[in-house]
């Protein structure tokens, strides 16, 4: 239980930085394909689900709330070495990743595959590089129906390996305000102040089910993909990861770079793989 809360913990804290995939954080930790499981089979499989999943959640939650502020601190005071941290998160997962594919016949398709997807979310990122105008978030319908199809968007992002659900929010111009919602929501829950709290929920509720719904409608459609295609999915993945170290290059700032900070660096590095091998699967 305590091991995958903590890997819900990375996996929600990889969702808030920009170029950092939650879906790739649960491919390097080994628990992608039972999370995909759980959620698509939610009804029919509920106890076991429940089971899976809510830990997760939790985790992620814990993550999100608990440990963004430390992030976005430690990415204002160490950015290289909390940006090679997670580079390091990401290729820890590589091995488990190639198992997938190992002795099997590479074909074109599978080169094409993996060509792609690197590709999509190298690509993404050099996008992402200019966040787009901050989004207008003021309380009318046709503001909740934008959020909630955001949601729906980020979420799907999330789910898929490689792409980063908070570089799209970036692109859409929505990261900073709804980072900025989720900051202030926390801040009133905590001193109690309810019209703060009732002003938040305007926007995180329509937020929120455009997520919970994003989630489950593209988790069925990677179900079916794994299972009609899995080599080339694998493939795909693999491209998605290798391509995430890149986007993280791309998206975000390193700060001034000195000896200390290339040692330091490294060493954040191999921590980032370590940990990602050990919360690997069992």
């Amino acid at each position: 239980m305590i091991k995958m809360i903590l890997k819900g913990v990375v996996m929600g804290v990889a969702n808030i930085i920009p170029g950092v995939s939650g879906g790739t954080m649960a491919v390097s930790m080994g628990i992608y394909d039972k999370i995909i499981h759980a959620a698509t089979h939610l009804l029919s499989e509920f106890k076991k689900s429940v089971k899976v999943l809510f830990p997760i959640v939790l985790g992620m939650a814990l993550g999100i709330v608990v440990l963004a502020r430390i992030i976005e601190y430690m990415f204002q005071k160490v950015p290289f070495q909390t940006n090679l941290l997670f580079i390091g998160l990401i290729i820890g997962g590589l091995p488990a990743i190639a198992k997938k594919v190992k002795g099997k016949t590479i074909r074109f398709g599978h080169i094409l595959a993996f060509l792609l997807f690197f590709g999509l979310v190298a690509g993404l990122a050099m996008l992402g590089e200019q966040e787009g105008a901050a989004a207008d978030l003021t309380f009318n319908v046709v503001n909740v129906v934008k959020i909630f199809g955001v949601g729906i968007v980020a979420s799907a992002t999330m789910v898929i390996p490689g792409v980063s659900g908070s570089m799209m929010l970036m692109l859409m111009g929505y990261y900073n305000p709804v980072l900025s919602e989720i900051n202030g929501f926390i801040d009133n829950l905590v001193h109690f102040n309810m019209p703060g709290i009732l002003e938040g929920c305007k926007v995180l509720v329509p937020f929120g089910v455009g997520v919970v719904i994003g989630i489950f409608a593209i988790a069925k459609m990677i179900e079916i993909i794994f299972d009609k295609f899995p080599e080339y999915a694998y493939w795909a993945i693999i491209g998605l990861i290798v391509a995430s170290p890149v986007a993280i290059f791309l998206m975000n700032s390193f700060g001034t770079i000195t000896l200390v900070s290339i040692l330091s660096g490294a060493a954040a590095l191999v921590i980032g793989i370590v940990i990602a091998l050990n919360l690997g699967e069992e």
